[in-house]
């Protein structure tokens, strides 16, 4: 996950014939987690409503560039902090774009009723609450106990919650440094035994740089000793209530999952900190808020980075992302790159084979109960990357961030 500089002044090139996954970034907080390595910082009202001002105006560039999008994912940061921005965003989405599903992320403390009534009539068909764990002890070493409540009090507000959208996901993390199995079974149990979810993402603990630092301090020093046993008991604990949508996402019912990009091989993400994937190139915008702002006011992309991808990594990333998606459709991939893919990949097709992760099914490839854990290891490594660079990038704006502390400070 190397980028360099953008160079054209200008966004991606839109095929007009094909509908895009719209990624929205929202990268505002009420409280900064120890563990989180997205792109996020805290909520300060009049930096956010000009970045929402811009955002909208970002939206409306890509209609003009000639993309068209059917369905949004609305990620963070917490999405919902400014509920009122958010709707008017979505609202602005649905009059442009000819939009199927619209998902949101949110965090317990913004499952009020008004909330949820508001979401569903801007058009949200799913929700994803960012619970993590139900055991106090747990939540008070993230920082969410005082923010979000007890395991208790985030449970009930589950349940409340519960039928108001086509989809409820709740998002867990395991492998966390003082977890134990019977703390992961309570989870469990509590997720199985009550009807608070249609959805249940289960994230390995993804820690990347300069969050291992903070982590130690308040979590405790991460290892991945007991990652596989953990992934076990969840993936034999969910069923047969939930069925694996992805190698790490559980359903009752087939619709969007967090890893978005399993369903939609071309995205494109606006907003500062986002990322898109067009035509083999990986764009990243700017995560200066800042200049987030000041580029699209001036009629600039807020892209500044890229990764064009050779046709062996494109492979390898399709292989990647496909596979964790449970299936790979081989007869179509063989088809699209005739010339390569029958070379480049044997290897890992031969690999994955003989270690018993991946099984032939017809026209497709299909992982295994083996390859599941496999899988999950393979893309915690690459979203890993992918959270340095998020480092890296952070760390060009330290100095910005300061100023801009002293700049809203001053401003009240």
């Amino acid at each position: 996950m190397r980028f360099g500089p953008a160079g054209a002044d200008k966004l991606p090139v839109a095929d007009r014939d094909k509908r895009y996954l719209l990624y929205v970034h929202i990268p505002f907080c009420e409280t900064l987690c120890p563990f989180c390595c997205f792109h996020r910082v805290k909520l300060r009202r009049p930096q956010a409503d000009l970045y929402f001002e811009a955002l909208r105006n970002e939206i409306r560039a890509h209609k003009k560039a000639g993309f068209e999008f059917v369905d949004v994912y609305v990620g963070g940061g917490t999405p919902t902090v400014i509920p009122e921005q958010l709707i008017e965003t979505l609202q602005l989405i649905r009059s442009l774009y000819a939009i199927q599903k619209i998902s949101v992320e949110t965090n317990p403390n913004h499952l009020a009723s008004s909330t949820l009534t508001e979401l569903r009539r801007a058009g949200v068909n799913r929700l994803s609450v960012g619970v993590q764990s139900f055991d106090d002890r747990h939540l008070k070493e993230m920082g969410r106990y005082e923010s979000y409540g007890s395991g208790t009090e985030i449970m009930e507000r589950l349940k409340n919650a519960y039928g108001a959208f086509d989809t409820l996901n709740v998002d867990m993390i395991f492998n966390q440094p003082h977890q134990t199995m019977e703390s992961l079974d309570r989870d469990i149990d509590i997720i199985v035994g009550n009807e608070i979810a249609d959805q249940v993402s289960f994230y390995p603990l993804m820690p990347a740089q300069a969050t291992s630092k903070t982590m130690k301090r308040t979590m405790g020093t991460v290892t991945f000793r007991n990652e596989r046993a953990m992934y076990r008991r969840i993936l034999a604990g969910m069923q047969p209530k939930y069925q694996p949508s992805t190698a790490w996402c559980f359903s009752r019912k087939c619709d969007l999952v967090d890893e978005y990009i399993v369903d939609h091989e071309e995205y494109v993400g606006v907003g500062s900190g986002a990322f898109s994937y067009v035509a083999g190139c990986f764009y990243s915008s700017s995560f200066s808020i800042n200049r987030y702002i000041e580029n699209i006011g001036s009629d600039r992309p807020g892209i500044v980075m890229s990764r064009r991808l050779s046709e062996i990594e494109q492979l390898r990333y399709k292989f990647l992302v496909g596979l964790f998606g449970l299936e790979l459709d081989w007869e179509s991939i063989r088809r699209d790159h005739r010339s390569t893919w029958l070379g480049p990949l044997w290897k890992e097709r031969l690999f994955f084979s003989l270690l018993g992760s991946i099984r032939r099914d017809g026209g497709s490839y299909r992982l295994t109960d083996k390859g599941m854990y496999h899988w999950v290891v393979m893309m915690r490594e690459f979203l890993t990357g992918v959270n340095n660079f998020r480092d890296e990038m952070r760390s060009h704006i330290s100095i910005e961030r300061m100023l801009d502390s002293v700049h809203y400070t001053a401003a009240g």
